[in-house]
């Protein structure tokens, strides 16, 4: 049985809806914490039982006769996250899982100017310490993050955020579907993956260039400066720590952290990655400005 975690978040349901594409239901399990939310995986045979990352011995039961456990990296920063998977490391050994993979991200590293990438690079290293087969996912830098970071500008036509560098942005559908074909094809992977991208490195210059084109509106960019940029992210209410998150995600980038371009995506797929403009296109069709 594959069971994933997260069943319900962006990533996590859409994982098992490609999965039951490709297996059958019986075969797929979710532990979530609120089983409530997942009835209508329950009505396609799905096995779902509750399972918080913050209750172990739930996690253990949600974990049972598992062929693979998929972690989907918990919404944490720091010790909280870290701490957090391990808990449902420890409770997939306990519970006999022959494979763990867990999504983790491009460039995942303990020097990254990045604190997710600090986490998932410690995460990584207990996934090691097992001694169980593993897989790291590392995902290519999730489009969802960029369309953030452009809410304002596609009120306004100008892209007012600090200097930043390219970034791989990849939409959460590919990496989904990247994420069920590994999850049938047991052992394609040991270790970390190459990065799962999208098929172009982009910076915020380029991006208005593609939302003038997609748009037919002219988008500008103007470079915020990095303390700029953090007193405006307080001012719209966001905590200190996230507004130095956010801004790490500029900072990483000038230091070429999500760059990388990498062919393993489009071979899962079968296909060319979604560019970043068909991503672009779709969210703002489905909201419109």
């Amino acid at each position: 049985m594959i069971i994933v975690t997260g069943a319900t978040g962006q990533l996590g349901r859409r994982t098992v809806e490609r999965l039951l594409e490709r297996v059958p239901a019986d075969r797929v399990g979710v532990s979530v914490r609120d089983p409530h939310k997942a009835q209508d995986l329950v009505d396609r045979g799905v096995r779902v039982r509750r399972g918080d990352f913050d209750d172990p011995a739930s996690l253990v039961r949600a974990f049972e006769g598992a062929d693979q456990v998929l972690l989907v990296s918990l919404d944490r920063m720091g010790e909280e996250c870290v701490a957090g998977h391990r808990v449902a490391i420890d409770a997939a050994v306990r519970a006999g899982a022959g494979r763990i993979l867990y999504t983790s991200q491009m460039g995942a590293a303990h020097d990254s100017l990045f604190q997710p990438c600090r986490d998932h690079a410690r995460t990584e290293d207990l996934l090691r310490a097992t001694g169980l087969p593993w897989t790291a996912l590392r995902n290519g830098f999730y489009a969802a993050s960029a369309l953030h970071f452009l809410e304002s500008a596609r009120h306004t036509g100008d892209i007012a955020l600090p200097a930043d560098g390219p970034v791989a942005w990849t939409g959460h559908d590919d990496l989904a579907e990247a994420t069920a074909a590994i999850l049938t094809d047991e052992g394609r992977f040991e270790g970390p993956t190459p990065p799962l991208t999208g098929p172009a490195a982009l910076d915020f210059d380029t991006v208005a260039q593609i939302a003038t084109r997609a748009t037919g509106r002219r988008f500008t960019r103007t470079v915020t400066p990095d303390d700029a940029f953090r007193e405006r992210a307080r001012a719209h209410g966001a905590p200190a720590p996230i507004a130095d998150l956010q801004l790490s995600v500029f900072t990483a980038a000038r230091n070429d952290e999500f760059s990388t371009v990498d062919p393993t995506l489009a071979e899962l797929l079968g296909r060319k990655p979604t560019a970043f403009q068909h991503l672009l296109e779709h969210a703002w069709a489905e909201q419109p400005r």
